[in-house]
């Protein structure tokens, strides 16, 4: 393994070293004696020996695109062989990458439009140039670009900024005063001091010993960290070319402190597998204890269910004291571990190591506390207004002369009884119009009569006219009290029988039933107490009226119903007040009954027609006001 620290005083490089040929392994060696603090950014430049490159003639094989992690575009050009000497460069808003000693088949010479892929990199042209090749990236908006190379492959990282604040300037001016660059890419945030590296064919073991004296860290490199990296990195903090350097060659780190262990990943895995293997051995040799908690605030079984399901695990069994119950031998316990319910005293009792007893100790503590409440006030309000006027007349007129007698009627138009006297005749009573007020309301209306009496005619006339007005207003009061998180019904009205008539055909004897009709007044409600402090409901309110009953001959009646329902669910502030739904309705009705013609007769017609006007508002309001209840200790 190879040891590098940040803090010997034996490594030391210069700001910029340029080396050519054989000369690589020189300029990458420290310079020994007390020197000033390494300006930054540092730039290190190095040069391929010649005898790497590839003899044969280098050409681009493959030209990929793909999104990489925190929106990141990623160019990856593939050779068909080793020695590619690609160069990157920013121009402008687009990022060139030329390949001088690579050439480009005409297949692969297309544009590329990446938009879809939501990076900064909105275009890719790929074109030859001379005898080499040239890829550009067409970009919008700010950002960075990486680029490294491994094996066959030349990678370019075009990484969106998180604020302007990480632009490159402000980067190099903040490492110049002493201060570090934070760029966020993806889910992790890079706040290393901003380096610049330049490497062709660079071994990895010098690549990490130069971040370890930029970082301050020690890195302790595996004996299987090998092969070379080619690097281009401008003004990046350095914790994310070391995240560049290990992804590009298969490795991982594992920190300790000030301390990094670079290896690869299959490696770091086997150590970890390695690692609790042996914690399970000593584990297994370890006694077990036998713990009994018991349950306050929920139930035994449930507990259970809960830690049971956790992991997919619930193999269900006899519970102590001979109440019922369950066991489980895995999930949150060790392999030999034990957990069972006794739902007769409401206890849990495990049996595991000491380490794991107290774990699950503490987890059930955590869980079995008291919960908060809710108290639920429900308000429904029904307001009526109706108003209603109704104009009417009748009139008839009658008379005969027989000689010298003269016949007469008597009475009035509303009793209709006819009357005579000696020996007149007497005479029968008709209406000619008859059109008295009503219909509309079912009052009774009031009427004004006149009877006018000649020699030989009677003429009657009633003029009727009935006003209604009518205001209500009903008012609905539910509450009740719930946990939190648990649905809670209240109800009150109640049913009516009817009876129905089943069979009765073929000769059979019919069969009466009496089904039954719930009015019922219903409020419905599951609270949900949110971390700032508001309610969430789930609500369901009922408001059932008996309207009328509908007769259905020898079988009696049925009765007709009005439904108001609403289901919805809101979220609202502890003791706020909130109209959850409301209904308006307004009917305005009005009828003309009269006689074709005469009806129109200005005036007179008056007595020829009948007027009715009707008016109808309803309205309906559901109010919702939740009140939490601090039960459980803060």
């Amino acid at each position: 393994m190879t040891a590098s620290n940040a803090h010997s005083p034996l490594l030391r490089r210069l700001p910029t070293t340029r080396v050519r040929g054989l000369g690589l392994a020189i300029g990458l060696l420290a310079i020994a004696g007390a020197a000033a603090a390494a300006p930054v950014p540092t730039t290190v430049t190095g040069n391929a020996d010649p005898a790497r490159q590839a003899v044969g003639k280098l050409e681009v094989a493959n030209i990929d695109f793909k999104r990489g992690d925190g929106g990141a575009g990623r160019l990856i050009v593939r050779f068909n062989g080793k020695g590619a000497m690609p160069d990157l460069r920013n121009q402008g808003s687009s990022v060139v990458v030329d390949v001088g000693n690579a050439s480009l088949p005409s297949a692969l010479q297309r544009p590329m439009n990446v938009v879809d892929f939501a990076t900064p990199v909105q275009r890719v042209d790929a074109h030859s140039a001379g005898a080499g090749t040239q890829v550009v990236l067409s970009t919008s908006g700010e950002f960075e670009s990486l680029a490294y190379q491994t094996g066959n492959e030349y990678v370019v990282e075009i990484v969106p900024r998180a604020a302007k604040s990480a632009a490159v300037g402000s980067s190099a001016s903040s490492a110049i005063a002493g201060g570090s660059a934070r760029v966020a890419t993806g889910a992790r945030s890079y706040s290393g001091r901003p380096v610049t590296f330049n490497f062709q064919d660079v071994p990895v073991r010098t690549v990490l010993q130069l971040i370890a004296e930029e970082s301050n860290l020690n890195i302790v490199a595996s004996d299987t960290v090998q092969g070379n990296v080619t690097l281009r990195l401008v003004n990046v903090p350095w914790d994310q070319a070391l995240d560049i350097v290990l992804r590009a060659k298969g490795l991982d780190q594992r920190r300790d402190g000030g301390v990094v262990w670079v290896a690869p990943q299959p490696e770091l895995a086997k150590f970890e597998q390695d690692k609790e293997d042996a914690r399970i051995a000593i584990d297994n040799r370890v006694d077990l204890i036998t713990d009994y908690v018991q349950i306050n605030y929920h139930s035994a079984s449930a507990i259970f269910k809960a830690l049971t399901e956790a992991k997919g695990i619930g193999n269900q069994g006899a519970g102590g004291g001979g109440a019922g119950g369950g066991e489980q031998e895995n999930g949150f316990l060790s392999p030999r571990g034990r957990l069972v319910a006794d739902e007769r005293t409401n206890t849990l009792m495990i049996s595991d190591i000491p380490k794991k007893v107290a774990q699950m100790r503490e987890l059930i503590n955590v869980i079995d506390r008291p919960v908060d409440q809710v108290l639920i006030e429900g308000r429904i309000v029904i307001a009526t207004d109706t108003f209603a006027r109704d104009l009417g007349a009748r009139f008839g007129i009658s008379g005969r002369r027989d000689g010298d007698r003269t016949q007469v009627i008597g009475g009035n138009i509303t009793d209709n009884v006819n009357i005579g006297n000696g020996d007149d005749r007497i005479l029968p009573r008709d209406l000619n119009v008859n059109l008295p007020a009503g219909g509309f309301t079912d009052g009774v209306a009031g009427a004004l009569a006149y009877t006018l009496l000649g020699r030989n005619f009677n003429l009657d006339i009633e003029l009727s006219a009935l006003q209604e007005e009518g205001r209500g207003e009903v008012i609905s009061n539910p509450r009740l009290v719930t946990a939190n998180q648990r649905e809670a019904v209240i109800r009150q009205g109640r049913e009516v029988g009817y009876v129905t008539i089943t069979g009765g055909t073929g000769g059979g004897a019919p069969t009466p039933s009496v089904p039954f009709k719930e009015a019922l007044l219903e409020l419905k409600v599951t609270p949900t107490i949110t971390d700032d402090g508001r309610v969430f409901m789930n609500l369901n309110v009922k408001k059932d009226e008996i309207e009328s009953f509908l007769n259905i001959g020898d079988y009696g009646a049925v009765p007709q119903i009005n439904k108001r329902e609403i289901t919805t669910a809101v979220l609202v502030e502890d003791g706020q007040t909130v109209v959850i739904g409301g209904v308006y309705e307004f009917t305005d009705r009005s009828s003309i009954a009269k006689i074709p013609f005469l009806g129109d007769i200005p005036f007179l017609g008056n007595l020829f027609k009948k007027k009715g006007r009707s008016k109808e508002k309803a309205e309906l309001l559901i109010f919702i006001t939740p009140k939490i209840l601090t039960v459980a200790k803060r």
